[in-house]
């Protein structure tokens, strides 16, 4: 079945996958979409199916985008008819954060019924998203990959097999661990430039010409330091769940994580201090609230008021 003739479908139209299906319905393929939120599949341009199942047994390439595992397993397997829909040659690609182990035991159950389920982590947040820019990291059967490289390229632009069912959750696991890890140490160094009387701008500059340069120096701070906290993309809430897996990961696998702790305590405090459906980018606010209130984006007589 060429591109042409593939029939898509959406389940789940939120923050990312609102986005994710705007660019394919944008460029004007047809979408059956699914949300408990009726009013997304229509703000992605989305037909509307009434359940999961029902996308299922009306596509031939689905997407998934859920929050984590638990909620792609209650979709999965919460009602009988989703797995009852699945047919052979069908491919499940599922763009969800998601537990690698999970992801293997729905990818044994739908190759029971002769359908491929590939895992697809993917980077960039929402700003890509929009542009269809993002990066997606794959595992599962490389055939069924090229065959729905087409659909994935509407809303990406770097596509990786990474192996086998499970390794493209795998690398999206061990790729946000370190998205956790800069973002969350870069905030408690500008908190503490602020507190020190520093130029915030000259500080990010020498960060990136030098070697603490990193993902959120170069792309997040710049902007923080002029208000501006990129809403939109993954919460201090789901930042945390993500580290929460990766460790799970790492005890699965027998590795010790030695700097998990800054990440958890970090992301979890700004949930404690009413961050927790924020952006992660707020986590530099919370840290500043127990530093005395520092906000970057204030003067520094605001800042340490």
């Amino acid at each position: 079945m060429s591109d042409e003739t593939m029939r898509i479908g959406f389940v789940g139209l939120g923050n990312m996958g609102g986005r994710m299906a705007r660019c394919i319905t944008g460029a004007g393929d047809a979408l059956l979409g699914f949300d408990p939120r009726e009013a997304a599949i229509g703000e992605a341009g989305a037909a509307p199916a009434a359940s999961a199942a029902d996308v299922v047994a009306g596509s031939d390439v689905v997407l998934l985008s859920l929050p984590d595992s638990t909620v792609v397993e209650a979709v999965v397997y919460g009602d009988p008819a989703f797995l009852a829909s699945v047919r052979v040659g069908q491919v499940i690609v599922d763009l969800s954060t998601a537990a690698p182990e999970s992801t293997r035991r729905i990818a044994a159950d739908l190759a029971e019924r002769g359908a491929v389920y590939l895992d697809a982590g993917i980077s960039g947040g929402a700003a890509a998203a929009e542009v269809g820019a993002l990066t997606l990291m794959v595992g599962g059967d490389a055939d069924a990959l090229e065959r729905v490289r087409p659909v994935l390229g509407r809303f990406s632009k770097q596509v990786f097999h990474c192996g086998a069912s499970g390794a493209g959750h795998t690398v999206k696991l061990l790729n946000n661990f370190l998205n956790a890890i800069a973002l969350s140490a870069t905030a408690e160094v500008m908190v503490a430039a602020r507190k020190a009387d520093l130029d915030l701008a000259t500080v990010l500059d020498v960060l990136n010409a030098s070697s603490g340069v990193n993902f959120a120096t170069i792309n997040r701070f710049p902007r923080i330091i002029q208000g501006d906290y990129l809403e939109g993309g993954l919460t201090n809430t789901l930042m945390l769940k993500d580290v929460t897996l990766y460790l799970e990961l790492l005890g699965s696998l027998g590795v010790p994580s030695l700097n998990g702790a800054g990440p958890v305590a970090s992301f979890g405090l700004a949930r404690q201090l009413g961050y927790a459906d924020r952006i992660s980018n707020t986590v530099v606010d919370a840290i500043g609230d127990i530093a005395g209130g520092v906000r970057l984006h204030a003067s520094t007589e605001e800042a340490q008021a």
